[in-house]
């Protein structure tokens, strides 16, 4: 019997030992909406390496930034934890001290790591290369703590901005910025050279592209490349003021004509990113990395364009708040799966550890969705929880892959059905049929706030209206 035992014990170390170590690709864009993308039915812009990911791995087809804004969702994304809990509510606010993001638990796992692109987690550093605390990415010189910079240069004291204005502080103009300074294509080249570096060993890095958040300008070829393209208009730009909630006022500036200014140089930069994540891509291939690799392809927000007479972000509206999310792991999730349950930021890091056989850090909220991704699952709790940066009139809302629900300071709850209404125009809390749907996302809430701390809750419109909703009939 001891011998077993010992033989047995000898196995299990053997195995462990020569457990396979997954390089781990995170690749970020900025304020990207979804539907420029051709997995998610994009019609304006090629993007066949993107759709790569998507088509020889998974597409999570309702992930949701988990606030709809820069530093926040970055946050979460890195670290598996709710906003209040990094303490990122907002844009600017460092990620706390405390925080163990996916890149630390794997550095001290041997992995060699690194970051390069906009990190947006130290501050009010702009650009502020390399900050000092580097969170688990170890190699992070190219790391930029702020700013959406359209050209990078090598100088004696390191990599800097390579446009100035007239006081000789940096600028987001193209200035000449070419095939080898370009921020996406420079940052690609970044993410080439860790690739190439680090072919031998096991490595986790994450690239972190500014585009394609505004400026809307890109570098030739592709400034001029869809400069004729019909830009298509969405319904909800015209909308009547009955159809819009108080916590989403249009912008009277925004027209039509405004949104076929702006999306040519938009989806220039849309094609700009993926011909870059082709040659990223290509890398791996020719390291024979490629299979041997968990490639993440995401953003961390949306952006309107237009829609409801907005652009930018902010607000939970599926082109602010929904997000591309594809992943690749050649021979754990199978090819073309598609994940069409309800998941957010929070999710990532469970889901990543649980197909590298990581344990997790001490604090992590979110939930290991790779049964969805390996095609496993038997039952799945459907609905999370997204809020509202701390700055303003405060938000939260409990979503499905069908249904969302928004309490707000700022006027009545909203119920959006994206099946029946996927623009988003019509308010159907009132409706009868909607009631059980209302109560039971706002007991999933309650419960969601009361697990994580979420100060909003208490938010004397938001309780009120909770109070009302789930009254017992009179």
């Amino acid at each position: 019997m001891k011998n077993l035992l010992a033989t047995l014990l000898l196995i299990a170390l053997s195995q462990a030992i020569t457990a396979k170590k997954y390089n781990v690709l995170v690749i970020q864009t900025d304020e990207h909406h979804f539907k420029t993308l051709g997995c998610y039915g994009g019609k304006s812009v090629s993007t066949p390496n993107i759709d790569w990911i998507a088509n020889n791995g998974a597409i999570a087809t309702s992930f949701y930034a988990t606030t709809p804004v820069c530093s926040p969702s970055r946050a979460a994304l890195v670290s598996g934890r709710y906003p209040q809990a990094t303490p990122v509510t907002n844009n600017n606010i460092p990620l706390g001290d405390h925080v163990v993001t996916f890149a630390e638990v794997l550095r001290r796992k041997g992995y060699a790591t690194g970051y390069s692109g906009k990190w947006h987690l130290d501050g009010l550093g702009k650009p502020q290369w390399a900050p000092k605390r580097k969170f688990g990415f170890d190699d992070n010189r190219y790391m930029f703590n702020r700013g959406h910079w359209k050209k990078f240069i090598f100088t004696k004291d390191g990599p800097r901005v390579g446009s100035r204005n007239n006081r000789g502080a940096p600028d987001y103009k193209l200035n000449g910025a070419d095939n080898q300074t370009f921020s996406t294509d420079w940052l690609a080249n970044r993410t080439i050279q860790f690739i190439n570096k680090n072919k031998n060993k096991p490595f986790c890095y994450m690239v972190s592209f500014p585009d394609p958040h505004g400026p809307n300008t890109v570098r030739t070829p592709y400034d001029k490349l869809y400069e004729n393209v019909k830009v298509p208009i969405p319904v909800s730009i015209n909308k009547p003021r009955a159809q819009t909630p108080r916590w989403a006022a249009t912008d009277p500036r925004i027209t039509a004509d405004t949104i076929r200014l702006l999306m040519p140089k938009y989806y220039g930069m849309v094609k700009c990113l993926d011909d870059n994540i082709g040659r990223i891509l290509n890398s791996l291939r020719k390291n024979k990395q490629i299979n041997e690799t968990i490639i993440v392809f995401t953003s961390d927000h949306g952006d309107l364009c237009g829609e409801h007479g907005r652009l930018n972000k902010g607000v939970p509206y599926e082109g602010s708040a929904r997000i591309p999310f594809l992943m690749f792991c050649a021979d754990k999730i199978p090819a073309g799966t598609v994940v069409k349950e309800a998941l957010s930021c929070v999710d990532f890091v469970p889901t990543l550890f649980a197909l590298t056989g990581d344990t997790l850090p001490n604090g992590v909220q979110g939930r290991d969705a790779s049964s969805l991704f390996l095609g496993t699952s038997k039952k799945w709790n459907d609905v999370i929880f997204l809020r509202s940066t701390s700055n303003g009139q405060p938000w939260l809302a409990a979503v499905t892959d069908r249904y969302k629900l928004v309490y707000s300071s700022l006027g009545q709850p909203w119920l959006f059905d994206l099946k029946v209404d996927p623009d988003e125009l019509q308010n159907a809390f009132s409706k009868h049929e909607s009631k059980p749907i209302i109560q039971e996302l706002t007991n999933h809430l309650l419960e969601y706030a009361k697990h994580t701390n979420d100060p909003y809750i208490n938010n004397k419109q938001i309780k009120s209206d909770i109070a009302q909703t789930l009254a017992p009939a009179p």
